[in-house]
């Protein structure tokens, strides 16, 4: 364990089972924490950054996850999920204990070697949202994880032979793509909100765009999106791709695109300046993107026009 900035790091699973006061693990590169009646697990207070993948279950973490006005979602507990060198909220956003049936999986990227989900987990966004967006579960959802971490841990718990391996990563992957669905079981049941969240984005990057505040600012980040409604970049991306097909910033550069050709089919604009005045920092960028979208070049499409 190291203090670097005045954040605890764990770089190694043994490291993490020493401060949370537990036995060594009986493997290097993944464990199952429990939390046990009259034996609970006390978590760092600061901040943390972990050197590993974490899954974790809560059933006391949908009475802590709100959204919207005062609108709750299931009450079955709920999920987190944190990659590598990721920081971990402080005491103030995450529970000093863990109750007697919290359950948190920790995975070493290491053990992922030679083995495809080594490249796949890495496309499960959810390891980048906040601690807002958690997952939260319905009563059924709830008994599939809670199996799901057991099959983990009883095959953790037997004897280390040449399929230990193999059987543990088929079940880690087994559990990611549950959590998958019902993420996105989580979205449509939070349509009506999601629809405000859409409105509410939509409606700022067409504010940003017409005002002109491309020719000051630049063009419009994702990340600064995303703090306009208060979500995580990678949840508002799959929100988005979800309802409209599109992510973040596609949904940007659509808009730019509409803009572009409003601009040149009404105005006596160069190519060049409606580039700058939309964000784009040299014109050469925005006439790749126009092509890429219209497939034709700005000065085509204006021609079509004359």
């Amino acid at each position: 364990m190291k203090e670097e900035n005045s954040l605890l790091k764990f770089d190694s699973i043994v490291d993490a089972h020493r401060a949370f006061g537990l036995p060594a693990p009986k493997h290097p590169l993944v464990s199952i924490i429990t939390g046990r009646m009259g034996e609970n697990i006390v978590l760092p207070r600061e901040s943390h950054v972990l050197n590993f993948y974490k899954i974790s279950y809560n059933p006391s973490l949908s009475s802590r996850i709100k959204y919207g006005q005062g609108y709750y979602d299931f009450k079955g507990g709920g999920m987190l999920f944190a990659s590598p060198n990721q920081i971990i909220g402080s005491s103030d956003e995450l529970p000093t204990k863990m109750d007697g049936s919290a359950i948190t999986l920790i995975i070493h990227p290491d053990f992922f070697l030679g083995y495809p989900l080594a490249k796949e987990i890495k496309q499960y966004g959810f390891f980048s949202y906040s601690t807002n967006e958690g997952l939260l579960l319905s009563q059924d959802e709830k008994e599939t994880i809670v199996a799901l971490f057991k099959m983990i841990e009883n095959e953790l718990n037997s004897r280390i032979d040449d399929f230990s391996q193999d059987v543990v990563i088929s079940q880690i992957a087994l559990l990611l793509n549950f959590s998958n669905r019902f993420y996105k079981r989580q979205f449509i049941t939070r349509k009506a909100v999601n629809h405000d969240i859409i409105t509410k984005v939509e409606g700022y990057i067409d504010e940003y765009i017409s005002n002109g505040t491309g020719l000051t600012k630049g063009i419009l980040s994702v990340q600064s999106l995303a703090d306009q409604v208060n979500l995580s970049p990678n949840y508002l991306s799959d929100l988005l791709r979800l309802h409209s097909g599109r992510n973040a910033q596609q949904l940007i550069q659509d808009k730019l695109i509409e803009k572009a050709k409003e601009m040149l089919s009404t105005t006596n604009l160069s190519v060049s300046e409606i580039a700058y005045q939309l964000g784009f920092d040299y014109s050469q960028s925005f006439s790749r993107l126009f092509k890429t979208k219209t497939d034709v070049s700005p000065l085509e499409f204006r021609r079509s026009f004359n």
